[in-house]
């Protein structure tokens, strides 16, 4: 295995970090990975936001749900990013330029949003990998997505920019550098030849064993849940912040519509 499959293959998130702040030339490095990533037409729909400010930091912990955020020595922010485009394409006279040639001046729909949205999470995988190459651990951190009206006022954006995803980088405490990669679902329920295939009734137990090398019958459980279906969807899928992170996303959407 070449040294890149390796550090794709051993990396885990990290959430406990080493005090000890990246140097200039780390957070350079992991930058520019980024801005290497693959772009929709190489217009990089997307911002990243560095947060250094302390209160900043300990506000994006408490909005977030996840305190380890506040001590995270390095912390961006990923940004679906299309104001950047209409600002120049205002400054340009391409409004003017439109109606001159009698075609209709468009604001941005749900198709640049997807596309901005997947420009910023090549990115920030790209930032990821970078980190894990020079020994500094990150973290996703998904519940950027919701409180989206406080990160809108707290980060000053704009009606065209959205958080996508938060990452925090450290160097991993001792405990950390032990931690596994967490499983993954066996390849015959990922990958599709053609045609997708839907997951037969008699295919979940499988799929849970391969998963966690254990019987669904036997996996120890957090929740009153009778299999690990009904566990996921009741510590996962059905809870308080999935209820926010709607609500909040769908606050994204019309604003941004």
């Amino acid at each position: 295995m070449n040294p890149t499959l390796e550090v794709i293959e051993n990396r885990h998130s990290v959430r406990v970090y080493d005090p000890q702040p990246l140097t200039q030339a780390e957070r350079d490095t992991i930058l520019h990975a980024a801005f290497r990533a693959p772009t929709a037409s190489a217009m990089q729909l997307y911002s990243i936001l560095e947060v250094d400010d302390q209160a900043l930091k300990d506000r994006v912990a408490e909005t977030c749900h996840q305190p380890f955020i506040a001590k995270a020595p390095y912390l961006l922010i990923f940004l679906a990013d299309f104001q950047r485009w209409m600002d120049v394409y205002i400054y340009s006279g391409v409004e003017e330029h439109s109606h001159e040639l009698n075609i209709p001046f468009r604001t941005p729909q749900a198709g640049e949003l997807m596309l901005a949205c997947s420009d910023a999470l090549v990115a920030a995988q790209n930032a990821v990998i970078a980190a894990e190459s020079l020994g500094i651990g990150s973290c996703y951190v998904g519940d950027i997505l919701e409180q989206y009206e406080v990160h809108q006022q707290i980060f000053s954006l704009p009606r065209y920019v959205l958080p996508v995803t938060l990452l925090t980088f450290g160097r991993p405490a001792s405990p950390q550098t032990q931690r596994k990669p967490s499983p993954r679902l066996d390849r015959r329920y990922i990958v599709h030849r053609n045609q997708y295939k839907r997951i037969a009734p008699d295919e979940v137990d499988l799929m849970f064993q391969l998963f966690t090398g254990e019987s669904d019958s036997s996996w120890q459980r957090k929740t009153a849940a009778e299999n690990l279906a009904q566990e996921n969807y009741l510590q996962k899928y059905n809870t308080e912040y999935m209820v926010e992170m709607n609500r909040s996303v769908n606050e994204m959407l019309k604003n941004w519509s």
